[in-house]
């Protein structure tokens, strides 16, 4: 099945204590970004990839995809305020050569061959689907510094992306997420407002995003270790 992805690279570096766009950030000789998009690159059924980026960054952004020498399709849009109007930006390009579409956080460099492929054998049956792992601490509900509840663990899951799903189904959703003025955290989220069940697969507990400072030797570390794998 073939699809087409929206790569968000517009964010900011404002918990990792920066002053620019964390998907410059050097991780073992490459950004950040070259990480995270390497594996759709290569994936041959990712027929278009669509870059949602800083307005001030599109030349830059331009000029790096320009020194991959790729042949697959990629396309650059503006990104808008929030995450929610980035990916809205970017599915405004997409439909007309694939009927699913990812959306994965540029921020998220370890993203597997094998994880993409579990989402697209489920989409292709349930039309949404997302990736995540079961929480492996206690959770608990604090109020005000109380705690108020011991949560079940074995009902929760961390939402990782990318998260898949019937192209049409998507717009949708953001479509009646802009007429109520609806701010979602993810795409799933707008979705399930339609009433369509949003599917789970597995993803990797290595597929972390890197947000702190602390998460950058995290990541050095997964990369060295795919690095002694493949010796």
């Amino acid at each position: 099945m073939k699809y087409e992805l929206i790569l968000l690279a517009a964010g900011q570096g404002k918990r990792m204590q920066l002053d620019g766009n964390k998907m410059w950030l050097d991780i073992s000789g490459d950004v950040l970004f070259i990480h995270t998009i390497r594996t759709f690159l290569e994936d041959i059924k990712c027929c278009r990839i669509v870059v949602v980026a800083q307005e001030d960054e599109l030349d830059y952004v331009r000029r790096m995809i320009d020194g991959l020498h790729v042949q697959k399709e990629i396309l650059i849009v503006t990104g808008g305020s929030e995450r929610q109007y980035s990916v809205a930006k970017g599915l405004a390009e997409c439909g007309e050569i694939a009927d699913v579409v990812l959306v994965h956080d540029g921020a998220r460099p370890f993203v597997e061959q094998a994880m993409i492929d579990r989402l697209l054998t489920d989409v292709a049956v349930h039309g949404a689907t997302i990736c995540g792992m079961p929480v492996k601490d206690t959770m608990k509900r604090v109020q005000n510094g109380m705690i108020e509840e011991t949560i079940d663990r074995s009902v929760l899951w961390q939402v990782q992306t990318p998260q898949a799903f019937r192209t049409e189904i998507l717009k949708q959703a953001h479509e009646i997420a802009a007429a109520a003025k609806f701010l979602g955290t993810d795409e799933a989220c707008l979705v399930e407002r339609l009433g369509v069940t949003v599917h789970m697969v597995e993803g990797s507990y290595n597929n972390i995003k890197v947000t702190t400072p602390e998460d950058i030797a995290f990541a050095e570390a997964i990369l060295q270790e795919k690095w002694r794998n493949r010796a």
